[in-house]
């Protein structure tokens, strides 16, 4: 009997104790701060996206949800990409989430793909050239958040750079989960759907008073071209090239009695054509050459326009 007695107040005391300190709030008081969160997005991220990049999106409020952090992020699913943030004087470890079918609509209407054409992106993990898009909408999210709370001080939101869902680190064994709220949204780019989240810990959220900003100029500093910027980050990005030269044929029994110190003939005679890949796609026709000690590879010609080789390496 004494057994069974403590089992229900060792299960309740996490929520006690968050309830006591502040870490978790009453049903009502979360769901009408995370509808004011939901007002701020709605009517100023589209001013920011519009302002910047000339692209209209729509956003829309879709709900809230309380538990765990670690749960809350687990639920998301693993079409999402994230990024741990802080924002000083208000949370030191929030998180932003977004569905990974926003930032691949975005970079294909960025490289100049019409909105009619753009079809529902499939499931997937980004690239490492999505994820550097990434790092740029995430600044305009974290900067329309710190335009709407009472955050002394004005610093910037830091965070993390993104991460596929499926890549987040493990946390550690002693780590101890806080109560928070998951804030949804949804993000509508020419007929393409997609989602945004933030998970705030109760702590921080409970303090929160969220107010619209009193001019467009608070919501984003930052009135460069995206284009410019994507731009920047595709030239820094590395991609790893490939060369593949057409051997002479030989049988199977040839070929497995192959050993250390054989020769295979290339398969033309005189000017060696070299095709030149990335990512498993055909990219140029190249000649076969050497410059002093180095084999060398001159391009001839390409297999694609300059568009369509940029939007198959992003992927």
């Amino acid at each position: 009997m004494t057994e069974n007695s403590q089992t229900p107040g060792h299960t309740l005391e996490p929520t006690l104790l968050a309830r006591l300190t502040g870490g978790l709030g009453d049903r009502a008081t979360v769901e009408k701060i995370c509808q004011d969160f939901g007002t701020l997005y709605s009517e100023f991220l589209p001013d920011v996206f519009h302002s910047e990049t000339n692209l209209t999106i729509e956003v829309g409020y879709l709900g809230h949800k309380s538990g765990l952090m670690r749960d809350l992020i687990e639920g998301l699913g693993d079409n999402f990409v994230l990024a741990d943030t802080t924002l000083r004087n208000w949370s030191p470890n929030f998180v932003m989430a977004c569905g990974n079918g926003f930032v691949i609509t975005l970079m294909e209407t960025l490289l100049g793909a019409q909105a009619e054409f753009i079809s529902e992106p499939i499931k997937r993990p980004l690239s490492n050239i999505e994820l550097d898009l990434a790092v740029m909408l995430f600044e305009r999210f974290a900067n329309v958040l710190r335009s709407g709370v009472n955050a002394a001080g004005g610093f910037e939101p830091i965070f993390e750079r993104p991460h596929n869902w499926e890549n987040r680190p493990k946390p550690d064994k002693d780590h101890v989960d806080e109560f928070a709220a998951l804030i949804h949204m949804s993000v509508k780019l020419g007929k393409i759907v997609s989602e945004f989240a933030l998970i705030i810990p109760q702590k921080a959220l409970l303090k929160t008073q969220v107010t619209a900003p009193k001019s467009r100029n608070q919501v984003s500093k930052a009135r460069k071209e995206w284009a410019e910027q994507l731009a920047n980050q595709v030239r820094k990005s590395q991609v790893t090239l490939e060369a593949r030269v057409s051997l002479e044929s030989l049988t199977l029994m040839t070929v497995a009695k192959l050993a250390p110190g054989d020769v295979i003939p290339f398969l033309e005679q005189g000017e060696i054509t070299v095709d030149v890949s990335a990512n498993g796609k055909d990219l140029y026709a190249c000649e076969f050459g050497r410059a002093g000690e180095h084999y060398t590879v001159r391009i001839k010609s390409t297999h694609s326009s300059d568009n369509e080789i940029l939007r198959h390496l992003i992927k």
